[in-house]
């Protein structure tokens, strides 16, 4: 008796996981996926082709206004579909309507201000904010972080598998250095209890978990930043950490930035744009600045010459001589 089919969007997971694509990355194209489908009334994507994508992509553009980075995340999406899962390569789409991307400068806090908000971070979340800021971290990147990429030796860290699934060394603040020694301590006090109640085990990247049967309890492959709680699995009851999560932190942010007074509309990632543009304010080259942030094309780094209004010639306005 033959196996019956996994349903499509159980095909789209497991293509997106066998080429090792971020969580965030399957959520969105399985999101993308569905919508498609009941756009165009529930038939199977197999029955459709260049039309109908087209159609959706133009629906999204111009009646649900989405920005082009929406857009073209959907298009993604649909073709990583078609292309992988139903092994259709997509011909010419036509005159899609494209979203307007609109041109935007990132917003940047002071210096002052970056300090004034961390001040009022809530005590636990105060540590993972100010590494974001110190280091230039994308949040899920510094929520990622294992003990193992933590070097205080050289006062440096490395991030596992980012933007790209590309990795990188970035530095840790020697202001950071103590606080986050004395936090690994009290992680570890917390995985040794675990173990001791026959737990203590974290999810492997990879399935490194059935390569190195013992690895998921070591300490270097415990999260840097464990959720408060042990999760238990339904199944089999199982119990584990996993890092804390993402909204967490963007709630501690904001509390932080509404208790600081500052009138911007900033978020975590606004920690790494002000990263950014205060080492070019400090002199640091472009190129440096870039492999720190882990950008993979130096026009994306050249933005803050932007923020800064200076560009390379440090243009002064003529109202300073006045």
């Amino acid at each position: 008796m033959s196996t019956p089919k996994p349903k499509l969007l159980t095909q789209v997971r497991d293509a997106l996981r066998t080429r090792h694509y971020s969580r965030s990355t399957e959520q969105a194209y399985v999101h993308w996926t569905r919508r498609f489908i009941f756009y165009n009334g529930l038939r199977h994507p197999a029955e459709m082709g260049e039309v109908e994508i087209n159609a959706f992509l133009t629906h999204l553009a111009v009646d649900k206004k989405v920005s082009a980075s929406t857009q073209n995340q959907a298009l993604s999406a649909l073709l990583f579909l078609y292309r992988h899962v139903l092994g259709r390569d997509v011909g010419n789409l036509g005159d899609v309507v494209r979203a307007k991307r609109p041109k935007r400068l990132p917003v940047i806090l002071t210096r002052d201000e970056v300090r004034a908000i961390l001040a009022h971070a809530p005590p636990e979340r105060s540590l993972v904010l100010r590494l974001l800021d110190g280091a230039g971290l994308r949040l899920m990147e510094g929520l990622c972080l294992r003990v193992k990429d933590l070097d205080f030796e050289q006062c440096q860290l490395t991030v596992r598998g980012g933007k790209g699934d590309r990795d990188r060394i970035t530095m840790i603040p020697r202001a950071l250095k103590t606080p986050l020694i004395e936090h690994l301590k009290r992680v570890r006090q917390i995985h040794a209890r675990d173990l001791a109640a026959g737990w203590g085990r974290v999810v492997l990247p990879h399935a490194l978990d059935r390569k190195y049967v013992n690895a998921n309890v070591e300490w270097g492959w415990q999260w840097v930043f464990p959720q408060d709680h042990r999760w238990t699995n339904p199944q089999t009851q199982e119990q584990g950490r996993h890092h804390v999560d993402a909204t967490l932190v963007q709630r501690a942010f904001r509390i932080a930035l509404n208790a600081s007074g500052v009138a911007k509309h900033a978020t975590c990632h606004t920690l790494r744009h002000s990263f950014a543009t205060h080492l070019l304010e400090s002199g640091y080259d472009l190129r440096t600045i870039q492999e720190l942030l882990g950008h993979k094309d130096l026009k994306t780094t050249m933005i803050y010459t932007h923020v800064l209004n200076r560009g390379t010639l440090g243009v002064k306005s003529p109202a300073d001589d006045l």
